[in-house]
């Protein structure tokens, strides 16, 4: 007689689905850009003798993340010469996507901001447009190409491939850089140079991967159809025609009805939803700008950075996705969000017991650890989430415009972190990025109710 697996074992059974196991990749290619143009990005800057309130401010590149829904309507439904009738509709943009990134990545490996920050920052620009992009077509990719209980499984080997990325762009560009350097004592560029240029070929790994995979096969469901056909007869019913019509009603389908979709289904919920989602990540966020000046001020060095935070935390980080798609599957997405949140806020005051303890390479292990494991758990049912939420007739520009929303406030107030801790010391910071989760554990349980409430 077989005996039927655990509940537990078999929740885990899900991350042998192919699909499921293609995020991997897909994850890398996503998470790779981001370090480059925010942390590692930082650390660079500051050895290159650029000030804090600078590298604060220069975070607000990451608000390229925080507007990309105003193009996604055009990834949604704007088909692209040549590439999209060859690969498909999110295959195409994604490919598109990637390639720039190389090329800005590879501009960057060129460009010494101690010379010429400006030029650096345009190219980190374009990196942040370019990685945003890839973004939209990735997150409609991943909710079009599975059913919902499976999402909160890609969700997690997103992360996963996100977090080896994160290894490979910041432990990876600081061993580089570090191997490679001659005079570690004083600021040079030529290790960045060769440790960014390796970062641009690593692209191939997203490209390769979008040539690999499948493009999902998804239609409009027939009250999408039946909403968009009666705004097109509104159009013709007040005489518009040919060519103008054509363009208003590409408009109506790719532009307003993601968003009249959203508030048709949710009504005032809508309103709770969005402050949810524009808070649940703040501690993190803005704790994370000045976690490398932080760790630069402290005097630990590249390579201990680079073991620690960047390999301690970014397993801590991959354990807890993995844990946190178990949990998602197994307890619910709502109490996994809250437990995540609960996890992300506290574990910023092991910071400020790290702040005064000095340089502790052990305290570091412990501190960054525990903080990544909770941000693993809060991405994996935050993306699972948001996953929910999104009708896949519009996909890509919902999506866009919750991870959007998600990023606008905390990356705002985040450029305001360098000014903040040369007032007021990185203990105050640190405490501050805590006690700013508070408000988000407010929010989970009233989204928690009103789901429950829809339910009965």
């Amino acid at each position: 007689m077989t005996t039927a697996p655990h509940p537990w074992l078999a929740a885990f059974k899900i991350y042998t689905n192919p699909r499921v196991i293609g995020m991997l990749f897909l994850g890398f290619s996503a998470g790779l850009p981001l370090l480059l143009i925010l942390g590692t990005l930082s650390f660079w800057l500051r050895e290159a003798g650029i000030d804090r309130a600078t590298i604060g401010h220069l975070s607000w590149v990451g608000l390229a993340y925080g507007f990309k829904w105003v193009w996604a309507p055009l990834v949604d439904r704007l088909s692209l010469p040549l590439l999209t009738r060859w690969l498909g509709r999110r295959r195409a943009w994604l490919l598109l996507s990637q390639c720039v990134i190389a090329a800005a990545l590879f501009g960057m490996a060129n460009t010494d901001p101690a010379l010429h920050l400006q030029h650096t920052v345009w190219l980190a620009l374009a990196v942040a447009f370019a990685s945003a992009t890839q973004d939209i077509a990735l997150d409609a990719y991943r909710i079009e190409a599975v059913s919902q209980e499976k999402q909160g499984a890609m969700a997690a080997t997103y992360q996963a491939g996100y977090r080896l990325a994160m290894i490979t762009a910041g432990a990876g560009v600081l061993w580089i850089a570090s191997a490679v350097d001659t005079t570690p004592s004083s600021y040079d560029f030529a290790p960045w140079r060769i440790a960014y240029l390796v970062m641009a070929a690593s692209m191939i790994v997203g490209i390769l991967t979008t040539f690999t995979i499948r493009e999902p096969e998804v239609s409009l469901t027939s009250a999408t159809r039946e909403q968009e056909a009666r705004a097109r007869a509104a159009l013709i019913r007040r005489g518009y025609s040919g060519r103008l019509l054509g363009v208003l009603a590409w408009i109506y389908g790719a532009v307003l009805s993601p968003f009249l979709d959203f508030v048709r289904r949710f009504g005032w919920q809508a309103l709770l939803i969005l402050a949810l989602i524009a808070i649940y990540r703040i501690s993190d966020v803005v704790m994370g700008v000045m976690s490398n000046p932080f760790y630069v001020d402290m005097g630990y060095t590249k390579d201990e950075v680079a073991t620690v935070s960047k390999v301690y935390g970014v397993i801590m980080t991959i354990a807890g996705a993995g844990l946190g798609g178990v949990l998602t599957a197994r307890i619910g997405v709502m109490r996994t969000l809250f437990l995540g949140a609960v996890l992300s806020a506290a574990t910023n005051l092991l910071f400020v017991w790290l702040a005064g303890l000095g340089h502790d390479v052990s305290a570091l292990i412990f501190t960054v650890s525990a903080d990544n494991l909770s941000a693993g758990i809060a991405s994996s049912a935050f993306v699972a989430y948001l996953s929910g939420l999104t009708n896949t007739a519009y996909s890509a520009t919902q999506y866009a415009l919750f991870s959007s929303v998600m990023l606008l406030l905390p990356k705002f107030i985040a450029g305001f972190s360098g000014d903040f801790v040369d007032a007021y010391g990185y203990a105050n910071f640190f405490t501050a990025t805590a006690l700013i989760g508070v408000p988000v554990l407010v929010l989970v349980w009233l989204a928690g109710r009103a789901r429950l409430s829809d339910k009965l």
